[in-house]
C-alpha cells in the first residue's frame, strides 16, 4: 500500500476556553489531544464524543512530535508535522521518503510565535531529512547499518535527529513509535539494478551525527566530550533477495580544537582555539570512542603539507594532527596515513590514488566487510577507515568515493555476481553517480553548496562563490535552528546553563521544575576545593620588550612569579608559598594604537609574548596555555597546571569593540570563560576610554562591555560563578597632581584613595557593582617616564593614577543561604617595577572555592527530586465506589457533583484538563506535586459519594529512566576492537548454503506482537472538559541562581615495518605519502611511468614490491587496485601502469 496522508490535525478556537488540537491517524481509533501544554491519548469514544467541536487544520504524512522553546519564563510548544515528502526508494519491505515540507502548528495559537521557528523550519524543509515507514512490518531503522541491525533493534541516538521531540509526549504516555516517526539527517541514495531476473538495491547512505552538529564556519574541531564536528558514517550497501552486504566508512573534522574565525574568503585562516596540551583529553576521548564503537581504526588525512603558501594552516593542523597521535595512547594500535590530496592529485589526476590504494589494500583486506544471507552473518566489518580533510567534504567525498569502488569488487565477489564483467560495470556505474550524489548532500548540510568536484571550473567557482556568501552571511541563522532543533528549551536559558554546570547531559532535559530543584538542592552532591587564581594586567605601551636592556636584571618573573618577594611596598600578602592553579595575564595596547593596527592588528606581538610567558611562568613547575584571544591592543592569555587541564571544558571567548561608538577595537575588552568541574569562571581585560574627566565614557565602556559580552549557548557576563576583571580602566584622581604627589611620598594613599574616581563610581552604582577588590598598598601605577621612577615629566605633566586594577566577585547561588559562603580570600594585591612602559604591572592572587560533583550522590539526589515532584503527567484517575455509579441509565458526574469536585481539587492545584473514561474522570494539574497530594489522600467523601483518587502513572521515575536513556549515548559496538584481526586477510566468500528462507525484517528479529483491540464496553460516559484557565498568577523567581612540528613529526615507515601482522599490535604504521611535485605529477610523454608509489628519488621497495610482479593474466582474489571500465573484454582487468 503506498503511503498516503494518513494523519489529520483538527482543532478548536473557542475562548474563553483554551486553545486545543486533536491528532488523529488513519487505521487508528484512538487520538492524541493537545491543550494547556497537556497530552491525552483519548479513546474511540471520547473522540467521537469532543470531534465535532473540531475543525480541520491540515493532512500530514507523519508527526516529528513537540518542539519545546523558551519564551522568558515560559514555554512555548509546537506540533510539528510532516505535509510533504517524497519516496528515494525501498529496501526491502522498507520505503525510504525525503521531508520536503513541514507545518509547525502553535499549541497557544499565537501568530507572533512563527518568527521564533521559521528558521527551523526551514532547516527541515531543506530536503537532508529521512525517515522510512511500512504498511506491513516495523520499518527498517535507517539509523542503524546492516551489521548493528543484527545486533540490535534500539535506535542510534547519534543518528536520531527529533529525538528531543518525543520527549514532551513521552512524559504523557503517549507510545511515541505508533505516533511519530523517527528522522534521520543525512544522505540517503537507492538504485535498482536488475541482474538477470533478479533485482538488486543498491543503497548508499550517509548518517550526519548529532553529537556536533553545525555549519561550516560556526562548528569545528573536537568538543570536550570526544565529538568532532561533521561526523558522518557512510554505508555503502547491496540488497540482492536473501543476501545483504555493507561497507562503512566514517569521516570527521581533526580532532583538536581550532577554527576559522572572521570572514572567510578565498583563503581560509586557521586558528587553534586552545593550547596543543589543552587538546589531549579530547584528543584521546575521540579515538577511544570511534574504536569503541568501529573497531579498529586507521586515519587517512589528506590535508596539504606545505608550510608556504595559501596552505599554510592546512599544514599545521596537519603537523599538529599527527604530533598529538604520536603523542597519545592510540599511536600504536591507529595507523596515521598522509596524503596531500591537492599536491598528489593536481589538475583532477585522481590516477595518483592508486599511491593511497598501495598504503590502505592491507586495512581495506583486514577490515573486511559486511556479509549476511538470510539470519546467518558470514563476514563482519572488523574497523573502518576515517577520512579527513580541511572541512570533510570535497577532498574526502573523491577518497571515499575511490574507496568504495575498490570494495564494491569484493561485494560482488560475495553475492556471486563478479564473473560477468558486464553486472560488474553496471554496479559501478551506478555506485559512481550515486556517491557523486551523495557527495553533493552532504556539502549541502555543512556548506550550503553542493559539492567541489574538480570537473567543471565554472561549476567550482560558482559553488565556491556561493559557500562564501552562505557561511559568511546566512549560516550562523542556520546554526541557531539546528541548536533549537537539538536542544529544544534548554538554549539560552539560565537555569539550564546551571544545570549544564552540574548535570550530566542526559538530565537536562528533564522538567523545569526538576532542574530548579537540583540547583536548589546541589549543596547535597558537591563538595569545594580551594584553587589559587592569579590575574595580572599590564599596559605596556606598544612593547614587546620582555626584558629590559636598562634594567637588566627585572624580569616578568618578578611581576608573576615572585611579586611579594620582590616588592618593596606595604601590601596585602598571605602568600604561603602555594602554587598558582590558574594565571590569568592581560595586557594592553600590546600594539601601537595607530590606524592600521585599528583596522587590521597584527598577532606577531601577541605570540611572541605567548611564548616568553609560557617560558617564564614554567619556570618552578610546568604551566600549559589554554587558549588567548587578542582585540587589537587588549591580550588576554589563560594559563593552567597540566593537571587541571582535563577537567576544564567548555571554553569560549568573546571582545567587544568600544572606541569610537563601537566601531574600532583602540579600547575594548577581551572575555575568555570555562568551566572547572562544576564552576564556571569568566576572566576580562578591558582597555577604557583615557582623560582626565571622561568618566562617563568610561562608565559607559563598562555597561557596554557588560552587556555585550555574550558566548555559546546564550551565556552572558553575568552568569558566572566568578568573574574577574583587569586592565587599564583609565579612572583617574580628582586632585591636584602636585598634592598628589606629596601624598605619594608620605605614602598617605588613603587619604588620595577618597578621590579615586573607580572608587566614587562604585560606591555610587553606577559600575562593578558587588565587585571586590582589594586594598590598594602601593603608588599609583601610571604614568611614569620610561625607565625611570618619575611621574610624567613631560608637556601634559598628567596626574598619577592606579588606572591598572584587578577586581572579582562571586554568585550567590542561593540569597537566602549565606553560611559557609565567601567570596575568595584575598592573598597578595600589588604591583611591580618594571620599567619598560608608562605603567606598572599589577597583579592580585586570590584563594577561591571551585566544586566538584559527587557522581553517585548527584544521582541519588536526582532521583529524589523525581519522587518529590511527582508523575510528569500530573493525572490521577478517580473512581466512584457508590452503587449509582453502575447504573447505565444515570451517572453522577452531572453538572452539579462536577461543580463541587473541582473546587474541592482546586484546592490542591490549578486544573488545567478533565476527562471522562468508561466509568472514572481523569484529572490533569498543572504539575505533577498536586497530583501527588491529591494520591495521597486516597479515599475521600464528596456529596454522599465514596471517592477514590489514584496515580494514571504510579510508575513513573523509572519512565523517567527510558527518557534519560533516550538522550544518553546508545551505539551498540560494530565489533570489538580488543580482538586481534585475523592473520589470514584474503577473504573468501563462505560455500553457498540452501535451505529455505524465512521472512524476517532487516535485523533478523520476531516483530512484535500487534496491539490488542480495545475491549467493548457498554454505553460509557466519555467526554472531555475543557477548563477555563486561571488569571495570571505571581510568577516564581527562577532566577535565584543567578613550533609548528617541523616536518619530521612522522615517521616513514621502512618496508620492515609496513609489514602489518595482524597479532602485533605493538607498533603503528605511520606514513606520509611522497608529496613533491616531480614524484606526484604525472609524465606527459616519454617512456611510460614506473608503476605506483615508485619513489624516483629515494626508492626503499614497498611491501607489495617484495612478490615478483605478477603477469596480467593472473587471477588473484583480492580486487584489483584500478577499478574495470565498461566495456573492457576480460572479466577481470589487467594492472596495466597508469
Amino acid at each position: 500500500m503506498a503511503m498516503g496522508k494518513s494523519f489529520r490535525v483538527f482543532e478548536k478556537v473557542n475562548p474563553p476556553n483554551p486553545y486545543s488540537i486533536l491528532l488523529e491517524q488513519r487505521m487508528k481509533d484512538d487520538s492524541v489531544l493537545f491543550e494547556s501544554q497537556a497530552v491525552a491519548v483519548l479513546s474511540a469514544q471520547e473522540t467521537e464524543s469532543v470531534k465535532r467541536q473540531y475543525t480541520k487544520l491540515c493532512d500530514a504524512y507523519g508527526c516529528l512530535g513537540v518542539l519545546q522553546l523558551n519564551a522568558g519564563e515560559n514555554t512555548l510548544l509546537f506540533l510539528v508535522v510532516v505535509t510533504g515528502c517524497i519516496s528515494v526508494g525501498k529496501i526491502k519491505d522498507s520505503e525510504i521518503f525525503r521531508i520536503t515540507q513541514t507545518n509547525f502548528i502553535s499549541l497557544r495559537n499565537q501568530p507572533q510565535d512563527e518568527e521564533r521557528i521559521s528558521e527551523v523550519r526551514k532547516l527541515l524543509n531543506s530536503g537532508t531529512f529521512y525517515f522510512s515507514w511500512s504498511s506491513t512490518i516495523e520499518p527498517i531503522d535507517i539509523t542503524l547499518c546492516a551489521q548493528r541491525r543484527y545486533k540490535t533493534a534500539v535506535t542510534d541516538n547519534r543518528f536520531f535527529w527529533n529525538r528531543m521531540l518525543h520527549i514532551h509526549l513521552m512524559r504523557f504516555g503517549v507510545n511515541c513509535w505508533q505516533w511519530l516517526l523517527k528522522v534521520m539527517c543525512g544522505s540517503v541514495e537507492i538504485r535498482t539494478v536488475y541482474v538477470g531476473h533478479k533485482q538488486g538495491r543498491a543503497v548508499i547512505i550517509s548518517r550526519l551525527s548529532c553529537e556536533r552538529a553545525g555549519t561550516r564556519f560556526n562548528v569545528r574541531g573536537v568538543n570536550d566530550d570526544g565529538n568532532v564536528a561533521n561526523f558522518v558514517e557512510t554505508e555503502q550497501a547491496i540488497y540482492m533477495d536473501n543476501e545483504i552486504t555493507s561497507y562503512l566508512q566514517i569521516r570527521g573534522s581533526v580532532p583538536l580544537f581550532w577554527e576559522q574565525p572572521g570572514v572567510q574568503v578565498g583563503s581560509h585562516k586557521v586558528k587553534m582555539s586552545r593550547g596543543p596540551e589543552s587538546s589531549v583529553s579530547a584528543f584521546d576521548k575521540h579515538f577511544m570512542y570511534i574504536k569503541e564503537r568501529y573497531g579498529h581504526q586507521a586515519i587517512v588525512n589528506l590535508l596539504g603539507t606545505s608550510l608556504i603558501g595559501s596552505k599554510e594552516g592546512e599544514a599545521m593542523l596537519s603537523q599538529l594532527f599527527q604530533s598529538h597521535h604520536q603523542k597519545s595512547l592510540h599511536f600504536d594500535d591507529v595507523a596515521h596515513i598522509v596524503f596531500d590530496y591537492h599536491q598528489e592529485c593536481r589538475g583532477g589526476n585522481t590516477k595518483n590514488l592508486s599511491k593511497l590504494k598501495t598504503k590502505l589494500d592491507i586495512y581495506l583486506k583486514a577490515y573486511s566487510f559486511f556479509y549476511a544471507k538470510d539470519d546467518e552473518v558470514l563476514s563482519e566489518q572488523r574497523g573502518t577507515l576515517r577520512t579527513n580533510c580541511l572541512d570533510c567534504l570535497d577532498r574526502t567525498n573523491c577518497v571515499q568515493t575511490f574507496l568504495g569502488i575498490q570494495i564494491l569488487n569484493s561485494q560482488l565477489e560475495f553475492l556471486n555476481l563478479h564473473e560477468k564483467q558486464q553486472i560488474v560495470s553496471r554496479f559501478e556505474e551506478v555506485f559512481r553517480q550515486m556517491w557523486v550524489n551523495n557527495g553533493n548532500e552532504i556539502s549541502k548540510i555543512y556548506a550550503g553548496t553542493g559539492a567541489i568536484q574538480g570537473g567543471s571550473k565554472f561549476m567550482d567557482g560558482a559553488r565556491s562563490a556561493a559557500r562564501t556568501i552562505q557561511n559568511n552571511l546566512l549560516d550562523h541563522s542556520k546554526q541557531e535552528a539546528i541548536d533549537v532543533l537539538l536542544l529544544g528549551n534548554t538554549l539560552n536559558s539560565e537555569l539550564a546553563d546551571r544545570a549544564r554546570i552540574l548535570l550530566e547531559r542526559n538530565m537536562l532535559h528533564a522538567p523545569t521544575n526538576v532542574l530548579r530543584e537540583m540547583c536548589k538542592r546541589s549543596g547535597e552532591y558537591v563538595f569545594p576545593q580551594k584553587i589559587r587564581v592569579a590575574v595580572g594586567t599590564y599596559n605596556v605601551n606598544g612593547g614587546k620588550h620582555f626584558r629590559s636592556v636598562v634594567y637588566k636584571d627585572v624580569s616578568l618573573s618578578d611581576w608573576l612569579l615572585d611579586p611579594s618577594e620582590v616588592s618593596s611596598h606595604s601590601l596585602v600578602d598571605q602568600n604561603d608559598g602555594s602554587p598558582v592553579d590558574i594565571f590569568a595575564v592581560g595586557f594592553e595596547e600590546i600594539v601601537d594604537l595607530n590606524a592600521s593596527n585599528i583596522m587590521a592588528a597584527s598577532s606577531e606581538n601577541a605570540e611572541m609574548w605567548a611564548e616568553e610567558l609560557q617560558k617564564v611562568l614554567s619556570r618552578d613547575r610546568d604551566y600549559v596555555m589554554l587558549t588567548y584571544v587578542q582585540l587589537v591592543g587588549v591580550c588576554l592569555y589563560l594559563f593552567v597546571k597540566p593537571e587541571q587541564a582535563p577537567f576544564i571544558r567548555d571554553v569560549a571567548v568573546d571582545s567587544v569593540k568600544t572606541g569610537l561608538g563601537g566601531a574600532t577595537g583602540n579600547k575594548g575588552a577581551t572575555a575568555i570563560r570555562f568551566v572547572l568541574y562544576s564552576t564556571s569562571i569568566c576572566f576580562v581585560c578591558a582597555h577604557f576610554a583615557a582623560g582626565q574627566n571622561q568618566v562617563a565614557d568610561r562608565n559607559a565602556d563598562y555597561a557596554e562591555i557588560t552587556r555585550k559580552i555574550t558566548f555559546p549557548m546564550g551565556r552572558t557576563l553575568n552568569a558566572h560563578d566568578y568573574v574577574f576583571w583587569c586592565g587599564d580602566f583609565n579612572y583617574r584622581v580628582n586632585m591636584d597632581k602636585d598634592d598628589m604627589k606629596e601624598l605619594i611620598k608620605n605614602k598617605a594613599y588613603d587619604e588620595i584613595l577618597q578621590n579615586d574616581q573607580l572608587l566614587i563610581e562604585q560606591k555610587a552604582g553606577n559600575v562593578f557593582k558587588n565587585f571586590l577588590e582589594g586594598p590598594i598598598t602601593f603608588p599609583p601605577t601610571y604614568k611614569y617616564d620610561l625607565f625611570s621612577d618619575d611621574y610624567d615629566t613631560s608637556e601634559k605633566c598628567r596626574a598619577p593614577a592606579w588606572t591598572d586594577r584587578v577586581l572579582w566577585k562571586r554568585r550567590k547561588q542561593i540569597p537566602e543561604s549565606d553560611s559557609d559562603w565567601s567570596p575568595g580570600q584575598l592573598v597578595y594585591y600589588g604591583r611591580s617595577e618594571l620599567k619598560q612602559s608608562d605603567h606598572r604591572p599589577v597583579i592580585a592572587i586570590i584563594d577561591v572555592d571551585v566544586f566538584q560533583v559527587n557522581e553517585s550522590r548527584r544521582n541519588i539526589v536526582f532521583m529524589e527530586v523525581i519522587q518529590d515532584l511527582g508523575p510528569p503527567d500530573a493525572t490521577i484517575i478517580i473512581h466512584v465506589d457508590s452503587p449509582q455509579a453502575n447504573d447505565e441509565d444515570s451517572s453522577i458526574f452531572d453538572d452539579n457533583f462536577m461543580m463541587v469536585l473541582l473546587q474541592e481539587l482546586s484546592q490542591i492545584g490549578e486544573v488545567i484538563l478533565v476527562r471522562f473514561v468508561d466509568e472514572t474522570m481523569w484529572v490533569t494539574f498543572r504539575d505533577g506535586q498536586c497530583a501527588l497530594v491529591a494520591a495521597k489522600k486516597g479515599k475521600t467523601q464528596l456529596c454522599g459519594h465514596s471517592l477514590t483518587m489514584t496515580l494514571k502513572t504510579p510508575n513513573w521515575q523509572e519512565l523517567t529512566k527510558k527518557e534519560i536513556m533516550m538522550c544518553s549515548n546508545n551505539t551498540v559496538p560494530l565489533c570489538d576492537y580488543r580482538e586481534p584481526l585475523p592473520i589470514d586477510t584474503n577473504i573468501r566468500r563462505p560455500e553457498s548454503r540452501s535451505g529455505k528462507v524465512t521472512p524476517s525484517d532487516e535485523g533478523g528479529r520476531t516483530l512484535p506482537p500487534s496491539r490488542p483491540p480495545q475491549p467493548v464496553v457498554n454505553k460509557p460516559k466519555a467526554g472531555v472538559i475543557s477548563i477555563l484557565p486561571r488569571p495570571p498568577q505571581p510568577q516564581i523567581d527562577t532566577n535565584a541562581y543567578q613550533e609548528p612540528i617541523p616536518g619530521g613529526a612522522f615517521r616513514k615507515a621502512e618496508e620492515p615495518s609496513v609489514e602489518y601482522n595482524k597479532n602485533d599490535q605493538s607498533t603503528a604504521i605511520y606514513e606520509e605519502i611522497p608529496s613533491e611535485e616531480f614524484e606526484s605529477s604525472p609524465i606527459p610523454s616519454g617512456p611510460p611511468p614506473p608503476p605506483p608509489g615508485w619513489n624516483l628519488e629515494n626508492p626503499p621497495p614497498l611491501p607489495q614490491r617484495q612478490l615478483p610482479p605478477p603477469p596480467p593474466q593472473t587471477t588473484r582474489p583480492a580486487p584489483p587496485p584500478v577499478p574495470p571500465r565498461a566495456g573492457v573484454a576480460p572479466p577481470i582487468p589487467s594492472r596495466a601502469a597508469p
